[in-house]
């Protein structure tokens, strides 16, 4: 026999799902009982995905979730973690390629940026954001995009990878560099394109999409940063140390004690020290807590970057100096704010469930304001791009996007 809170859920249940013949969202709240609770299993099991359509107004899409009898908490299924969809598209990285075009573009009396294109000279542009900020590019970052399709740019951002002067801050704001996306679209006449970034790149790409939507066909971001405090905090004031304590004490133990009340402030002074060895010395351990912390299993070469003073010194100055400014946005939630102007952009959020760089609380609240975009959660990752599950999405989105721009021909 039924208990009666089941009886009450049903009733609710057709209630909602009557309303002039609308599918409307179900959330199932009610405490499950002892009596109940195989059949409530094999019910809530059976009935997890429900979608919204009233007088044409798009509602958010409630991700599929069920309650565990025993906890009564909301938990994710399988269908919103990576790799459970899309099972016929490629997921591997395309094969190694040269670039066939490179150069420099003089962007303001003091910056020159580094740019170069590969894959198809007649194929869909896709601009590639770099994270960071500081980071530059690398050859990998070509293999993200079929070459026989995608004509694929990337360029380095002021002050980082081959662009001069070499780790400079000055005129180097969140602003300039959209400005130098802009001139270099304009540079290889490019009416529309496809944005890629992750990490930084991430929160480049969506200021970038925010400030010219119609300029852009589709995102693919990973690693969402959206630069606001309690993310500077997380990774900088000491959250992530619980995490990687052994990580974290080099790059504390570089401060004095007396200092330690904001270690991004206390960077910030040796980091832009008139003495260069201070400035390396801050810029390796600033490099190397990224470095360490950046993959679910760290990675030797990726740690060794830390060693270089050249990679170092861009990445963290850059890093630093941005994130003392907040990012330059008027607001903490500047991005999340703006959304409505890129709602109609297809997009894909890729975001690895154990990141401790950019934390998924910043992907999951982009998510909530953005349900339009698709969102996959890697299950077994953290930060990198190059974690094999990660690269599996970002490639795989970026087919997505492929495929309905062919069928749109």
């Amino acid at each position: 026999m039924l208990s009666p809170s089941f009886s009450v859920l049903m009733r609710k249940m057709r209630c909602f799902t009557s309303c002039s013949g609308s599918s409307i969202p179900l959330c199932f709240s009610t405490a499950l009982t002892s009596s109940s609770s195989s059949f409530y299993s094999r019910f809530l099991h059976s009935n997890t995905i429900f979608a919204a359509s009233v007088a044409e107004k798009k509602y958010p899409v409630l991700r599929a979730q069920y309650l565990d009898y025993k906890s009564a908490e909301p938990k994710l299924i399988d269908s919103m973690e990576s790799g459970k969809e899309d099972s016929g598209l490629k997921r591997e990285l395309y094969s190694v390629i040269e670039p066939y075009s490179s150069g420099f573009l003089k962007v303001s009396d003091l910056h020159t940026i580094y740019w170069e294109q590969s894959g198809n000279p007649d194929g869909h542009p896709v601009v590639f954001l770099h994270g960071g900020p500081g980071g530059g590019t690398s050859p990998t970052n070509r293999r993200f995009f079929d070459p026989e399709f995608y004509r694929i740019i990337l360029f380095d951002q002021r002050g980082a990878g081959k662009s001069t002067p070499h780790a400079c801050l000055k005129e180097n704001t969140t602003w300039d560099l959209i400005d130098d996306i802009e001139k270099l679209r304009e540079h290889f006449k490019i009416p529309e394109w496809q944005v890629f970034g992750g990490s930084w790149g991430s929160t480049l790409a969506l200021a970038y999409s925010q400030t010219h939507p119609d300029k852009v066909t589709g995102l693919v971001l990973r690693g969402i940063f959206l630069l606001r405090k309690k993310e500077i905090d997380w990774f900088y004031e000491g959250g992530a140390a619980a995490i990687y304590p052994d990580a974290w004490e080099p790059f504390r133990d570089l401060i004095p004690e007396k200092e330690r009340g904001c270690f991004v402030d206390a960077y910030s002074k040796r980091l832009n020290s008139d003495y260069l060895e201070t400035q390396y010395a801050a810029a390796r351990a600033w490099t190397k807590w990224e470095m360490m912390t950046a993959r679910l299993i760290p990675n030797d070469e990726n740690i060794k970057k830390g060693d270089d003073d050249y990679f170092s010194l861009a990445f963290a100055r850059i890093e630093n100096h941005y994130f003392t400014n907040k990012g330059f946005f008027s607001s903490d939630s500047y991005l999340l704010d703006n959304i409505d102007k890129i709602r109609h952009i297809d997009a894909t959020i890729v975001q690895g469930r154990y990141d401790v760089c950019c934390p998924m609380m910043s992907a999951w609240d982009l998510h909530k304001v953005w349900p339009e975009a698709d969102f996959k959660v890697v299950k077994d990752a953290g930060h990198s791009a190059n974690e094999p599950g990660i690269t599996a999405e970002l490639v795989a989105a970026n087919e997505r996007l492929k495929n309905k721009i062919k069928a749109g021909r």
